[in-house]
């Protein structure tokens, strides 16, 4: 459960959630938003490793 992963997904909830909560006013808009960069969060990380992979240190 201490997988790279899960701490990306934590940190991503973490700031999603205080991007949506200052970014909009109406509580159905927060929630959306932060979802919304919760997944471009997580999606980014992915594609970034992957497009990172075939590069050795």
């Amino acid at each position: 459960m201490t997988s790279h992963f899960f701490y990306l997904a934590l940190f991503a909830l973490g700031v999603s959630t205080v991007f949506g909560v200052l970014l909009r006013d109406a509580p159905r808009e927060q929630v959306r938003t932060a979802g919304l960069v919760f997944g471009g969060f997580v999606a980014a990380a992915i594609v970034l490793g992957w497009l990172m992979y075939p590069f050795p240190l």
